[in-house]
């Protein structure tokens, strides 16, 4: 088979969609298939940062930014490319793919965020285009979920029959692996990070349960005065809106704990693995998730895990963690508590989730994406 994947999320490799491309695509290139690949971009997508497979690249009408370039790739110059080269089945690995296609599909759909939750579902225009998706979404041929949660969510709330969803769970990259002294070190210092702190590494709004961890936090120290333990923030800092995003440094102020939290903004990919190695334990109070990548790739660095017992994350972490309500403050500080103070159980917890984080991979996931194209292409026949 010809196979075409879809490269729009090539450029955003520090998204969630970003990443699974970039992981699936260098293990499709690694290992030995009976298939042609090819991906497919808008103009200039794939930079400096060249992938290891073949590539095109479709100039596209001149068409605002955003948006309605985006729609266009999608719906448009996309399958008309599926034609033109030859394309036996398309891929696409995010939740947009096109109405109209000469081939079949097949689409990744990693969350349903747009449509389950009405703080991210914007206005009009943005609701047409997650209906469109939807809709076209409706039509593949197969559609891969990133986690059982994620296959559930398709079937009740899109109406796909189960033997159309195929679960191809992710995974942590191999750079997520407990990192030398010296790196960790050198994080502490670029960063100016306490001895000891609690680390939240991912974007910063509404549903990643922020202001419920903040006031734990805060109760915990209120108990703890004289502990000199700190709240690190990895992720992007927008600006407050009071609808998608907090407004968390007024939050730390009022709750008197702005003392005891760093906000550092995105960081490099090179600087993730030190930064989970040097904390004390990892936290993830998140309220939706398709799959969970921060969990695993602090536990694939031996970082102890407190999570939401939410969505997918009880089926990532497993028992290779502390699950809690991210509802129930008092309980996230009672889970907080022992982790902190409990060096033999962030020990034990440390052990277990590198075991659990080591039975997912991005090789299998690739070997299973070849395996769904395959299905395709055997029920078509």
């Amino acid at each position: 088979m010809r196979i075409g994947i879809s490269a729009h999320f090539w450029p955003l490799y520090t998204s969630g969609s970003g990443q699974y491309l970039r992981h699936l695509v260098s293990e499709l290139a690694e290992l030995s298939f009976p298939h042609d690949f090819v991906l497919i971009g808008e103009r200039g997508a794939f930079g400096s940062r060249r992938p290891p497979l073949p590539t095109v690249e479709l100039n596209l009408r001149a068409l605002p930014p955003g948006r309605p370039a985006k729609l266009w790739f999608e719906q448009v110059a996309l399958p008309v490319a599926a034609r033109r080269l030859g394309i036996d089945l398309l891929h696409v690995p995010y939740l947009a793919p096109p109405l109209f296609s000469p081939v079949p599909v097949v689409v990744t759909v990693h969350d349903l965020i747009p449509w389950l939750l009405p703080a991210y579902r914007g206005n009009l225009r943005k609701r047409a285009y997650t209906w469109l998706d939807i809709q076209a979404t409706r039509r593949a041929s197969l559609l891969i979920a990133v986690s059982e949660h994620t296959a559930q969510d398709i079937v009740r709330w899109l109406k796909i029959p189960r033997e159309r969803v195929r679960v191809t769970y992710e995974a942590a990259g191999p750079e997520m692996r407990r990192a030398a002294p010296e790196a960790i070190e050198a994080v502490r210092t670029r960063y100016h990070l306490p001895k000891r702190f609690i680390l939240y590494l991912g974007d910063t709004d509404r549903r990643k349960g922020l202001p419920g961890l903040f006031a734990a936090f805060a109760r915990w120290h209120a108990r703890h005065p004289g502990e000199d333990v700190g709240l690190v923030i990895a992720g992007p800092m927008h600006r407050p809106d009071g609808r998608l995003y907090p407004d968390l440094p007024g939050l730390a102020q009022a709750l008197g704990i702005a003392h005891w939290v760093s906000f550092l903004g995105p960081v490099p990919e090179e600087d993730k693995a030190p930064l989970y190695s040097a904390a004390t334990c990892f936290a993830f109070l998140s309220e939706y998730e398709g799959f969970g990548l921060p969990p695993i790739e602090a536990m694939a660095c031996g970082t102890p895990v407190l999570a939401a017992r939410t969505s997918s994350l009880p089926e990532i972490v497993g028992d290779a963690g502390l699950l809690v309500d991210p509802r129930d403050v008092e309980a996230v500080d009672a889970a907080l508590d022992r982790l902190l103070t409990d060096a033999a159980l962030r020990g034990e917890l440390a052990l277990r989730g590198q075991a659990q984080a080591s039975r997912f991979s991005w090789r299998r996931t690739a070997l299973e994406t070849v395996q769904a194209y395959e299905k395709v292409r055997d029920i078509r026949r």
